[in-house]
């Protein structure tokens, strides 16, 4: 009696011998694949300990991948506005640290202004008055063009040009609107400069060789005090509103440092709670990944010791 197997004629025999082959063949084959999934489990766990990351590719998880992708893109931008509120904060804190020194000169000339205008002191005095307010006048000159990083801070948009002349007339047209903006949020920015225009200016915008009302006001007690000491008592009204328009700048200024403080101190929590989901999300259990590791290591010594069983009999052995 015959078989027909797959277009082939087959005596009982040769049936017997042609399954015994094929058998024998797959039990080879899959010994192999086991052994190559168990190993491959093994070295999985050992990449999870070495790297300290659940995945090394996109196809290890996708879903944890593309969640990675995500809070690694939201943290990377939580990091980049938290180096803009940084440098904001240093912007506005060399500004508000000018402003009160401007405070500070603005405060002496007032008083200088009122000692020299109580009708008592002596011509030698009164030069020696003038001569303090010229050097104040300087330093107000010198404080107009102060530097943050090699930036002029009074300057607007112009920030490599200096915003006073050496008379205290400005070097650059400049105009209140011209405000240097940083982005501290999304969809949320804020000016950190203050223009020179708003601070030492009487308009919306001043042009170059045009005098400033701060120091303008300087010169005019200077000329009191040269040629008509009476005059000096109309002048403090003029050094008022100067001071009066620096501390309206000035407060303007601190409103906004104390916003991007908040922001800051909402962005720094934001990066930690960020930052932990990442890790959450990324990071491997090293106990459990302990745990995988030792259990795929025992398997995969039992299937070597099966296998090992499964091939090494051969037709040699029952021979004899």
């Amino acid at each position: 009696m015959k078989l027909k197997i797959q277009g082939r004629n087959y005596a009982p025999a040769d049936r017997e011998r042609e399954y015994m082959r094929i058998t024998n063949n797959m039990l080879i084959n899959n010994m192999m694949l086991s052994l190559s999934d168990n190993l491959s489990r093994t070295q999985k766990y050992q990449t999870q300990l070495a790297t300290g990351k659940k995945i090394s590719l996109p196809s290890d998880d996708p879903i944890v991948a593309a969640k990675a992708l995500k809070l690694r893109t939201d943290v990377a931008e939580i990091q980049q506005y938290k180096r803009n509120t940084d440098d904001a904060t240093a912007w506005m804190d060399i500004t508000e640290a000018t402003m009160n020194q401007m405070t500070e000169v603005i405060h002496r000339l007032k008083e200088l202004t009122n000692q020299a205008a109580n009708g008592t002191n002596t011509p030698d005095e009164l030069e020696k008055i003038k001569e303090e307010v010229s050097q104040l006048k300087k330093q107000m000159i010198n404080l107009g063009n102060a530097t943050y990083a090699g930036r002029y801070i009074f300057s607007g948009y112009k920030t490599d040009k200096k915003l006073l002349n050496d008379d205290g007339t400005f070097s650059i047209d400049i105009a209140n609107s011209e405000q240097i903006r940083f982005e501290i949020g999304i969809g949320d920015d804020i000016n950190i400069n203050v223009p020179g225009s708003d601070l030492f200016g009487s308009s919306v915008s001043e042009t170059a060789g045009t005098k400033s009302k701060m120091i303008d006001t300087f010169d005019k007690v200077i000329d009191a005090l040269e040629n008509n000491p009476d005059q000096l008592t109309n002048l403090l009204a003029d050094i008022d509103d100067d001071l009066n328009n620096l501390l309206r700048v000035r407060a303007g200024l601190g409103a906004r440092m104390n916003r991007v403080e908040l922001t800051a101190n909402r962005l720094e929590d934001d990066n930690v709670n960020f930052t932990r989901l990442m890790s959450k999300n990324e990071d491997v259990d090293i106990a459990e990944a302990i745990m995988n590791l030792m259990n795929e290591e025992n398997v995969y010594r039992a299937s070597l010791a099966t296998g090992a069983r499964v091939i090494q009999p051969s037709l040699v052995d029952f021979l004899g």
